[in-house]
């Protein structure tokens, strides 16, 4: 493992609810704000539940530099977004990238999924011989990772990783070993998904929708909001951002990949338990040098307990800080863990703790020691943090990131 090459991040891009740009987004989670309210994506009439995390006023083409917004779906148009932002955020000068070993992976859910809303639309209204086939054609979820290499002319490994709530920490793993191997010079990873009326209507029937906020590890926390966004990450190897002086957020030191098998929707404590402990050995950290955790935290009453047991068969009574993200921005499917991935980076390079908003009184059967970093921002010196991503089917995925001395 000695030889092979250390991975930084050294750009960040961002378009979620909270804002557009790392420094938007950041500003607003250090302040513990909302970026949820009622849905105005499609029609909520007969829902209970009618708000979630919408990017208001999105506007790809003042953006974007390539791509032509029209002829791309939304979750794409994030995606690019991101990851157009993320180069402008690491200072490399993009009409060099295309002489570069560099790609895009990127996770979602759902893939184009307002494309789908609107496909199912035309087939009950009129039938599937009078679907539009140019809007079909930019339905296929490829189509994510697609928009990014094509945006900014990257001509390596271009995939889209389907693995749901987790599907950005898989993409974050995959391309660091990419790049930590040396079979890519840079890499672009992350997420992308939208707001859609399917998903919506699917956590509404299981039962998991909360009625107006999100409130993950609060005693009376109801469910998630469904949200939409895309953020991106830019790797590249340790000697080549100081070689090029750029400015270094974090560096990727490992991640662990597993899979329950147990339930599709009912997430198992010691299976992630034991995802936690290989994101260790994969990073060469112990659990007490971890300074804070970047929970999944959806706020579910099953799912929160359940995180919550792991981290303890891991940790033992000696629980670091661990909030949620998802209490500000929503739960962003598949970007979900990319935007905890930026927010780790953040957190470490500005010495903070993210908070829980919305928070109220710590569910006792959390036990003692729980800390969720009720509402506010703290001020901490992150070493270690640790992103968690987990998913339906029971996809686990969880990355560690360290600050380079």
């Amino acid at each position: 493992m000695t030889d092979r090459r250390r991975v930084v991040v050294t750009g960040l891009g961002a378009v979620s609810s909270l804002g557009v740009g790392v420094d938007a987004v950041t500003a607003a989670i250090r302040a513990g704000e909302s970026g949820t309210g009622p849905i105005t994506g499609f029609d909520t009439t007969g829902f209970p539940q009618v708000n979630a995390g919408e990017v208001a006023g999105f506007e790809p083409e003042r953006i974007l530099h390539r791509l032509d917004h029209r002829k791309w779906g939304r979750s794409s148009l994030f995606a690019a977004s991101a990851a157009r932002l993320a180069v402008g955020d690491s200072a490399i000068d993009p009409d060099q990238l295309s002489a570069l070993t560099a790609g895009a992976i990127m996770g979602t859910t759902s893939g184009e999924s307002k494309i789908i809303d609107h496909l199912t639309e035309q087939w009950v209204r009129n039938g599937i011989s009078e679907i539009d086939a140019r809007l079909a054609a930019r339905a296929p979820a490829g189509q994510i990772a697609t928009a990014v290499s094509a945006e900014l002319r990257l001509t390596g490994s271009t995939q889209t990783l389907a693995t749901a709530c987790a599907a950005s920490n898989y993409a974050l793993g995959y391309a660091a070993d990419l790049v930590r191997s040396g079979d890519a010079d840079l890499m672009i990873c992350g997420g992308a998904d939208s707001v859609n009326r399917y998903n919506h209507a699917g956590f509404h029937q299981l039962g998991a929708l909360a009625e107006d906020v999100c409130r993950p590890f609060d005693a009376d926390r109801s469910g998630i909001l469904t949200a939409e966004g895309g953020v991106a990450l830019l790797l590249e190897p340790l000697e080549q951002a100081v070689a090029r002086g750029a400015r270094i957020y974090a560096e990727v030191l490992g991640y662990g990949l597993n899979c329950d098998a147990h339930h599709m929707v009912q997430p198992d404590p010691e299976s992630i338990a034991e995802c936690i402990r290989r994101a260790h050995r994969n990073a060469g950290v112990e659990p007490e040098q971890i300074d804070y955790i970047c929970a999944h935290g959806t706020g579910t009453p099953t799912n929160d307990i359940t995180e919550v047991n792991a981290v303890r068969a891991v940790f033992g009574d000696r629980l670091p800080p661990m909030s949620s993200i998802k209490s500000m921005l929503g739960h962003t499917m598949g970007a979900a863990s990319g935007f905890g991935a930026l927010v780790a980076c953040k957190a470490i390079e500005q010495g903070f703790l993210p908070p829980t908003a919305n928070h109220r009184k710590v569910d006792p059967a959390f036990g003692d020691g729980m800390d969720c970093v009720p509402n506010r921002a703290r001020p901490a010196e992150l070493r270690f943090v640790q992103n968690h991503g987990f998913a339906f089917g029971g996809n686990n995925a969880i990355t560690v990131f360290g600050r380079v001395a």
